[in-house]
């Protein structure tokens, strides 16, 4: 059995702590003795699986390096030569896009584009509460009516009906959600996360495989000694939908975000400008700026307001326009937070009495918007530690999000009871699915849900262990050192950033701020001291322990970030866990 490390075996979380092992920590120092790395920065590439003679090249990945032949990926040559035909032949082209980050990114790459070539686009996004996830027969009949051909980003795999309804008209699908045993009629189905692919890029989001249907297109037309849009230049948008989606950040992933992030670094994109304003971005795009800050914007159009605020926000051209969308979307983001959390609170005191001990956790309530169900089924998940469902009804019809946990496959088991007809639709990611289903079948559907998840070992898990990558004595925590290990990144889904441990240090301030939000300085006793925050830590064990310190000294566990504030920038730590020190 692993030894816990510094001896926590049940932290203020009630978790377990887990260290480097002996072989980690070995190859950690002698990559430290060959490259003149930082320790710390080397522990984080050696957790990456990053070997000595491959770190440089990991800490400065080059996208033509790491970029996947696009047409490795079935239908992509019929894709794309599609799409030139319809270029050069100057054909009506529509674009139905979902409404989210990766949707309104998907549209705004094909848009700009289209744009530099001299040409325009119908830009369709249904509206989720009338029209739902997806294509639909009315709404692909009339676009059909009207445009010779037809791209659905982001969405149409699993859309047999709706595309067999687009008469007259061709319809290329670039896609990455999970597909069914038969493709939808449709003269391209790009989408990694097809059955009949090897799964070796269905890490990628849907502006990815847009982006890598316009590199093809590209190709095309040069073999035709034709000129095409700079692509990198898009790279922004591509890194926006690749951290607003939760991608893995791994592979190209992580060339398309570090790229992106430097694009939108210049302030070229009005939209993408405007946006980073109104959220008071005061220092270089980051990862967590993207998930956090600009995304939640983005998505609020498609949430609680008018569904195509989000991709014609970043496909605009016009700064005034660009600052008048991102205002109306800032706006809408603070209603969704008020809608949100009444919706929060409410499905987390049902689940509570309902038991969150079983293999899956979830909450039904009329008139719950759908717009924030899959917020707060995050929540839930995170609450629970279980996968999460959470349904709002109307009429007699629920539609609902879930999130899943690590080694559960919820969209799979969501498509199953879809297919016994439980559900009237479903289907998803691994770690994120939607359905809908009727009023009188939530129960049984849930249990039938419960059951394939039980299968899977949904109701077997227990608190996470934390894995931590070593101590940190507070002097240590510096800037320097914390831009160096950004070099390893981005962070996020499937690479988390390096988390260590502040050992045996004293609290000389700890209070809430903001809601249920704590705010730290701790010291190690010899002069040096940091700051920390804990989102949400009032509502948990971690706030009150902390806060109610008595003299105590503790063991801190979190993720080093930068702090900038009135043109300073320090080291604060971003509080994950406590234990008390021996």
């Amino acid at each position: 059995m692993v030894t816990a490390f510094l001896g926590i075996e049940a932290s203020a979380t009630g978790r377990r702590w887990i260290g480097p092992g002996i072989e980690e920590e070995r190859l950690a120092e002698a990559m430290a003795q060959a490259t003149h790395l930082s320790l710390p920065l080397c522990r984080t590439l050696v957790r990456r699986g990053v070997v000595a003679e491959d770190a440089q090249a990991f800490l400065a990945p080059k996208l033509r390096d790491l970029l996947p032949d696009p047409l490795a990926l079935k239908d992509m040559q019929a894709a794309a030569a599609r799409f030139c035909a319809a270029v050069a032949g100057r054909e009506r082209i529509a674009v139905f896009a979902d409404y989210d980050v990766d949707g309104g990114a998907s549209a705004a790459l094909l848009l700009a584009w289209l744009r530099q070539s001299g040409m325009d686009a119908t830009l369709y996004i249904p509206d989720r509460i009338d029209e739902g996830y997806g294509p639909n027969a009315p709404a692909m009949t009339q676009l059909a009516a009207a445009h010779e051909l037809i791209i659905c980003v982001d969405c149409g795999t699993l859309s047999h009906e709706a595309l067999a309804a687009a008469k007259g008209a061709d319809v290329v699908v670039l896609d990455h959600h999970l597909g069914g045993e038969t493709l939808p009629p449709a003269l391209a189905v790009v989408n990694p996360n097809r059955q009949d692919e090897s799964g070796d890029l269905g890490h990628l989001c849907a502006a990815a495989v847009v982006f890598l249907m316009l590199v093809e297109a590209n190709r095309q037309r040069k073999a035709d000694g034709q000129t095409s849009p700079d692509l990198m230049a898009m790279m922004d948008l591509v890194a926006l939908a690749t951290v607003a989606d939760v991608a893995p950040l791994i592979g190209v992933n992580r060339a398309f975000v570090q790229t992106g992030l430097k694009v939108m670094a210049a302030r070229q994109r009005p939209g993408l400008v405007a946006l980073a304003d109104v959220a008071k971005m005061d220092a270089a795009p980051s990862a967590h700026h993207l998930g956090f800050l600009m995304g939640p914007r983005i998505n609020a159009g498609g949430r609680i307001g008018k569904a195509d605020l989000g991709a014609r926000l970043l496909a605009t051209t016009d700064p005034h326009e660009a600052q008048s969308l991102a205002d109306k979307l800032d706006q809408l983001n603070s209603e969704r937070r008020e809608v949100e959390a009444m919706v929060r609170d409410a499905a987390l005191v049902q689940a509570d009495t309902r038991g969150m001990d079983g293999p899956l956790a979830w909450a039904v309530g009329d008139g719950w918007h759908p717009g924030v169900v899959g917020i707060v089924a995050s929540r839930l998940k995170e609450v629970s530690g279980r996968p999460s469902i959470v349904i709002g009804i109307d009429g007699d019809i629920g539609k609902g999000s879930g999130r899943s946990v690590s080694g559960i496959d919820l969209g799979a088991a969501i498509q199953r009871c879809a297919a016994e007809g439980l559900l009237i639709k479903g289907g998803g990611h691994k770690m994120a699915a939607g359905l809908t289903v009727a009023r009188d079948m939530i129960e049984p559907a849930m249990e039938r849900l419960g059951a394939l998840l039980a299968k899977q070992g949904a109701d077997q898990i227990g608190p996470a262990d934390l894995r931590v990558d070593g101590i940190l004595m507070p002097g240590a925590a510096t800037v320097d050192l914390v831009q160096q290990i950004e070099q390893a990144g981005p962070f996020g889904a499937a690479a988390p950033a390096p988390r260590f441990v502040l050992p045996d240090v004293a609290i000389h301030h700890a209070r809430e701020v903001g809601t249920g939000h704590l705010k730290i300085t701790c010291g190690d006793g010899l002069g040096a001291r940091i700051d920390g925050i804990a989102f949400g830590a009032m509502d948990g064990p971690l706030g009150p322990m902390l806060t109610q310190h008595g003299g105590k000294r503790f063991h801190l566990a979190g993720r080093l970030e930068l702090n900038h504030w009135q043109g300073r920038t320090s080291v604060q730590i971003r509080l994950e866990d406590a234990a008390p020190a021996a």
